[in-house]
């Protein structure tokens, strides 16, 4: 195959010591920190003004919030009924932005949500809400089903009281890859990217910001980098490099917690959508990735950020019932969960009791030449981007426009023998690169992995193409099959092992203590808590 042995086309990663060599050899117009959707949107909207761009990210990309959230592009009907009509506004449109650019990688998504009798927020006040969203978005997409269509749509579902259900139109992805398909299109555009290199300080030259203090955390060297101006994109993370300098705390980390289960237990064609019945909080299930992903939860996260974030035995509990009041013949169990997986969203501290309720809108500060730019929303990660370049400009003398170009470049044409499904998931993770990292594709590398979308060529393109710097980066975030398969698909390392080990250049010894990390990382943040575990 071309794409695994021939060189890099234009977009690819560099070699890493390549990347790193060319660190101090200029003055660089931004920095980014941070490689979460976040910084990949700042970075590939400062490429595209010709800016020279680069971003470091203190672990892998995508490593925080940006692999562990919901997983959905939508509008945030909740924020309407919050009265928040702006962030509404902007992400129906970026919603709809998505869908017509990045086909396969975000995908529509009907939504169902169970009309009860005696339950909130009850059918006219959400018939009304869904008026107001499609109004915003410029479509019609809500329509009322009687309780017979609602059962033909949504099979097993049974709350107390069921009459009918609200059908509607939102959308999903794939979070860790639609930030991988940015940072391409920011390579595309001239800027630099690297994961495993960490932000240690900031450099202050005449009461401003000038540069950054970095260290490579996989070989320990420290680079020192000249910048005209700094943003500050690390998410839940954001005020740690703000307080060192004196500026007071904006966040409020919450954690949100999801399970996955087979899609045969619990197959869903709609994603179901609806209100615990302990709390009222807003609750969901879809089918994903060939999987059906269970979710969310909403609670201080007080742990150490540092740390992988994990599910609380409280919050297993606390999705399983919300599934088996909406599904009481299903009898969901902890033994039907295949993973788990919990984020930490970087939601703004506005003195909310109830986190739920706390707002998702975003901020941008500039204090001496560090622009911090958090919370907010996945949906709307171009438009933040644009907020906090207009900021970071006056900084580099240079002008910022915003725009409305395209942010990805068409993916290119592949093999027309392939079926229509697997041309368009490759198109949609390599977008313009496709064709050159898939030529040569045999029928078997285009299979999917049993009990996933995934297909066997994504595995070793990934190691050759896409910065793999240890196992969980492969298995948890460039693929996502180690939420997908039992025990994080380590039944399938050998078979793995065969196809990546002549792309990665690990020794034997190398693979032994990665395979041992991975199995520990997957044991102790992406199963059930123990406590769930005995008996089962």
């Amino acid at each position: 195959m071309e794409g695994l042995n021939g060189a890099l086309p234009p977009g690819a990663f560099p070699p890493r010591a390549q990347a790193l060599a060319g660190l101090t050899a200029q003055e660089w117009d931004l920095v980014v920190i941070g490689g979460g959707i976040t910084g990949a949107g700042v970075a590939q909207q400062a490429a595209a003004q010709g800016w020279r761009v680069l971003l470091v990210e203190q672990r892998d990309f995508a490593w925080g919030t940006s692999s562990r959230s919901s997983k959905l592009v939508h509008g945030g009907l909740r924020y309407l009924k919050q009265g928040d009509l702006k962030t509404t506004l902007h992400s129906v449109r970026e919603r709809k932005r998505l869908l017509q650019e990045a086909p396969g990688l975000v995908e529509p998504q009907s939504f169902l949500f169970a009309d009860c009798a005696g339950r909130k927020p009850g059918r006219w006040l959400m018939q009304t809400g869904l008026a107001v969203y499609d109004l915003m978005a410029e479509q019609r997409s809500h329509y009322h089903a009687d309780l017979a269509a609602t059962h033909m749509l949504a099979p097993g579902l049974a709350p107390p009281g069921l009459r009918g259900a609200l059908v509607f139109q939102d959308a999903k992805t794939d979070d860790a890859r639609l930030v991988l398909r940015v940072l391409q299109e920011a390579r595309l555009l001239g800027a630099t990217t690297l994961n495993y290199l960490a932000a240690q300080g900031l450099q202050i030259e005449q009461g401003r910001v000038a540069g950054l203090e970095l260290q490579d955390a996989l070989e320990g060297q420290r680079y020192t980098v000249r910048a005209r101006c700094v943003v500050n994109a690390t998410g839940a993370w954001a005020d740690r490099l703000r307080t060192g300098t004196g500026a007071r705390p904006l966040l409020r980390p919450l954690r949100g917690s999801h399970l996955v289960v087979p899609f045969w237990r619990l197959p869903v064609a709609q994603s179901i959508s609806f209100m615990h019945p302990q709390d009222g909080r807003p609750v969901f299930l879809y089918p994903w990735e060939g999987a059906t992903l269970i979710g969310t939860t909403d609670l201080d996260h007080r742990e150490p950020l540092d740390a992988e974030a994990s599910i609380t035995q409280a919050e297993v509990d606390y999705l399983l019932d919300a599934v088996n009041d909406q599904f009481p013949t299903a009898h969901l169990r902890p033994a039907d969960v295949v993973a788990c997986y919990a984020g930490v969203r970087p939601v703004l501290d506005d003195g909310q009791q109830d986190a739920s309720k706390a707002t998702r809108d975003h901020v941008v500060r500039d204090e001496a030449g560090l622009i911090t730019l958090t919370g907010g929303k996945l949906t709307t990660f171009r438009l933040m981007a644009q907020d906090a370049l207009a900021l970071a400009a006056p900084h580099m003398g240079q002008p910022f426009a915003r725009s409305d170009a395209p942010l990805f470049t068409p993916a290119s044409p592949l093999d027309p023998r392939w079926s229509p499904a697997v041309r368009q998931r490759l198109q949609a993770r390599y977008g313009s690169l496709a064709a050159h990292l898939c030529a040569g594709a045999r029928d078997e590398d285009l299979q999917c992995i049993p009990g996933t979308q995934t297909l066997w060529i994504e595995l070793p393109l990934a190691a050759r193409h896409e910065a793999v710097e240890h196992l969980d980066d492969l298995l948890l975030r460039r693929t996502r099959l180690g939420i997908l398969l039992p025990q994080g698909a380590l039944a399938l390392l050998e078979r793995i092992r065969q196809l990546c080990a002549p792309h990665l250049g690990w020794s034997d010894a190398r693979w032994e203590a990665e395979i041992a990390r991975y199995r520990s990382l997957v044991e102790a943040h992406y199963q059930l808590p123990v406590s769930n575990r005995i008996g089962l």
